[in-house]
C-alpha cells in the first residue's frame, strides 16, 4: 500500500477558469491520460444541482458523471467534489463500481455542522468520503479538534488540510498535522490541498510527504501545470517527479508531459494563473482570490494600496467576496483632495473652444498614421495623449491616472517638457510648471472593475472644459492578436478578462458617458475602433424613442 496518493483536481479546481467548460473531448483526453499515468485519484469535477451542461465538468447525479469515466480504472479512484448546499443529498444514488468511487464535501466552517450530516449521507450510500474544510487556518485549535472528533464518527476516506488562500507556511502545516495527526481516527488518511500564493506549493507538498511518512497514509492534491485560479496548485507533474526519484514510486512522467503539450499551452491561451505580486499579498493577508483580481483590475492603484484595502476591511471582510466593499474602499483610497478650481480654470484657459485630439495608445495609432497626421496637418488640434509620449506625433499634454503608465513615463527623455495632467491618485502636489493635477475622484464615475479607464476618464474631463470638438486615435478597444497597444512597452499584466468582456465594460461606460455629458459636442474617430459606431447608434435609439 502506498503512503502517499496524488489527486489531479485539474477538472475541477481549474474548472473555474474556463467557466467549467473544458469541451468533451479536453476532459475524455484528461481523463485517459491520467489514468494512463497511474495518478491514484482523480477529481472530474462538481457535482451539483445547477450549472450543468454540455462540455462542463458538472455533474446531476452519478449516472451523468458515468459517461466520462473508463471501463477499465487502472487501479484510480474516480472523485466528484460537492461544495455544501449546492446538492441536494437526496438525489445521490447508491456507489456502484462503474461510475464515480468517493465524494469530496467541501464546507465554510460556518456550515461544518450541517455539513457533517452531508458527509453521513455520502458515507450510507456507500462512497469514499472525503472531508474538506475550507481555510484550515481559520479554526483554532480547539475547534478544530472538535470538527475531527465529529468526523471520526463517521470514519471517512480522509480527511483534508486546505489552505484555501495560500497562507501557510511550513511551521503553519506542522502545528496542523500535528494536531490532526494525533486526534483524527488512525485508518483515515490526511489530504493536503494547497495554492501557491506564497510560492510554496509545491515545497509544501514535499515537506509533507516526509513528514508523513511512516506515520500517516497521505493524500496530496495537485493539477496539471497547477491550474487553479489565482495563484494556481501544486502541479501534479512536479510532485509526481519529486515521488518517483525521492521515494521510488512509478507515474508515467512522459504521459503527464504529453497531457500538458496537448491540452494545457491551448488552455493558457485563453485564461491565466500563476504566481504573482496581487496573489502574494491574497496569501498574506488570507483573502479570498476574487478580491484580489477585482482590485487589480483597477488601473489606478498599487500594489500597497490593494495591501492597505484588505488591511481596512478586517479578516472577516476578507475571506469573503464583497464587491461593493471594495468599491467604497478603493474610493476611499483614491479620495484625496486637491483644490481643484485653480487647475480646471487654467485648463479651461487653454482649452475651451479648443479642437480635441485624444490619442490613445491603441495599436491602430502605428498601422493608421498617416490618417491621424493628415488631421493634424488640417485642423491644428491640441493633441492629448493618454498615458504615454507618441515617438511619432508632438503631443501638446499627456494625460495620466494610472500608475504603471506614470513610472513608464517619469522615465521618458521628453517627459518633462510635456505639458502633464495628472490625476490626484498619483500625486496631489504640484511640483512643475508644467503641471495640472485633477481630482481624480471628480472625474471617476463608480462603474464596476473597469470604472478608471483612462481615455474616458480624460472624456469627462473635458467635458468640464467646454472643448469645441473630439477626435479619437488608437481608442481600439481589445482583442486576442499580441498586439493590442502602439508598442511593447505599454502592455499591462493582470488583465483577468477576456477582451470581449473588457470592450463591453468599456461600451458601457463610454455610453454613459455620451448620455450625461453637459456639452453635446461632436466625437470623430480617426482610426479604427471597437466603439466608433456607438455615438451613431446611440444617436438612432434616441431618434426612435423621440419618434414613439
Amino acid at each position: 500500500m502506498k503512503n502517499v496518493q496524488l489527486l489531479d483536481c485539474t477538472l475541477r479546481d481549474g474548472a473555474y477558469l474556463v467557466d467549467k467548460k473544458f469541451g468533451n473531448n479536453v476532459i475524455l483526453g484528461i481523463i485517459n491520460g491520467l489514468v494512463k499515468a497511474k495518478i491514484d485519484c482523480i477529481e472530474i469535477g462538481f457535482l451539483q444541482d445547477s450549472e450543468y451542461g454540455e462540455g462542463k465538468t458538472v455533474y446531476r447525479n452519478n449516472a451523468d458523471a458515468k459517461r466520462f469515466i473508463p471501463k477499465n480504472k487502472n487501479g484510480c479512484i474516480f472523485t466528484v467534489l460537492t461544495d455544501f448546499g449546492k446538492f441536494s443529498m437526496e438525489n445521490l444514488e447508491q456507489c456502484d463500481s462503474e461510475s464515480i468511487d468517493a465524494i469530496r464535501e467541501c464546507f465554510k466552517k460556518d456550515e461544518r455542522y450541517s455539513a457533517i450530516e452531508d458527509c453521513k449521507k455520502i458515507k450510507e450510500k456507500g462512497y469514499k468520503l472525503f472531508v474538506q474544510p475550507v481555510d484550515i487556518l481559520g479554526y483554532s485549535d480547539e475547534e478544530l479538534i472538535q470538527l475531527i472528533k465529529l468526523v471520526n464518527e463517521i470514519e471517512p476516506y480522509s480527511f483534508s488540510i486546505v489552505d484555501t488562500f495560500g497562507s501557510m507556511y511550513q511551521e503553519d502545516l506542522h502545528r496542523v498535522f500535528e494536531i490532526i495527526n494525533h486526534n483524527l481516527n488512525p485508518k483515515c488518511k490526511i489530504g493536503f490541498h494547497s495554492h501557491n500564493n506564497m510560492q510554496l506549493s509545491n515545497a509544501l507538498s514535499q515537506e509533507f510527504v516526509r513528514m508523513s511518512m511512516g506515520i500517516r497514509e497521505v493524500v496530496i492534491d495537485g493539477t496539471i501545470s497547477g491550474m487553479g485560479r489565482g495563484a494556481g496548485n501544486t502541479p501534479i507533474e512536479l510532485m509526481a517527479q519529486y515521488l518517483n526519484t525521492r521515494w521510488h514510486y512509478d507515474y508515467d512522467m512522459d504521459t503527464i508531459l504529453d497531457l500538458i503539450d496537448n491540452y494545457m499551452d491551448n488552455i493558457k491561451s485563453k485564461c491565466n494563473w500563476g504566481y504573482t505580486t496581487p496573489y502574494f499579498i491574497a496569501g498574506c493577508y488570507g483573502t479570498h482570490v476574487s478580491n484580489i483580481q477585482y482590485l487589480t483590475k483597477k488601473n489606478s492603484i498599487t500594489s500597497k494600496d490593494i495591501r492597505n484595502i484588505l488591511d481596512n476591511i478586517g479578516d472577516a471582510s476578507r475571506k469573503k467576496y464583497n464587491p461593493n466593499l471594495l468599491e467604497d474602499q478603493y474610493l476611499k483610497c483614491l479620495s484625496q483632495k486637491v483644490d481643484n478650481n485653480f487647475n480646471l480654470m487654467d485648463l479651461k484657459e487653454l482649452l475651451q473652444n479648443q479642437d480635441i485630439l485624444i490619442i490613445a495608445p491603441g495599436h491602430s495609432l502605428i498601422d493608421e498614421i498617416e490618417k491621424v497626421q493628415s488631421y493634424i496637418s488640417e485642423v491644428k488640434p491640441t493633441i492629448i495623449s493618454v498615458g504615454f509620449i507618441p515617438k511619432n506625433i508632438k503631443s501638446d499634454f499627456v494625460y495620466v491616472n494610472n500608475f504603471k503608465r506614470y513610472n513608464n513615463l517619469i522615465n521618458q527623455v521628453n517627459y518633462e517638457k510635456i505639458k502633464k495632467i495628472i490625476a490626484s491618485n498619483i500625486k496631489n502636489i504640484k511640483e512643475e510648471e508644467n503641471e495640472y493635477i485633477i481630482n481624480f475622484s471628480d472625474i471617476l464615475k463608480p462603474n464596476g472593475e473597469f470604472g478608471d479607464n483612462s481615455t474616458i476618464m480624460l472624456l469627462r474631463l473635458l467635458d468640464l472644459l467646454y472643448v469645441k470638438s473630439i477626435a479619437l486615435a488608437g481608442f481600439d478597444g481589445y482583442d486576442y492578436t499580441p498586439n493590442n497597444f502602439a508598442s511593447e512597452d505599454l502592455e499591462l499584466a493582470n488583465v483577468y478578462d477576456s477582451p470581449e468582456e473588457i470592450n463591453g465594460k468599456i461600451t458601457k461606460m463610454f455610453i454613459d458617458y455620451l448620455i450625461n455629458r453637459q456639452n453635446n459636442i461632436n466625437i470623430n474617430f480617426l482610426t479604427r475602433s471597437h466603439f466608433e459606431n456607438i455615438t451613431d447608434n446611440l444617436q438612432n435609439e434616441k431618434l426612435e424613442k423621440t419618434l414613439r
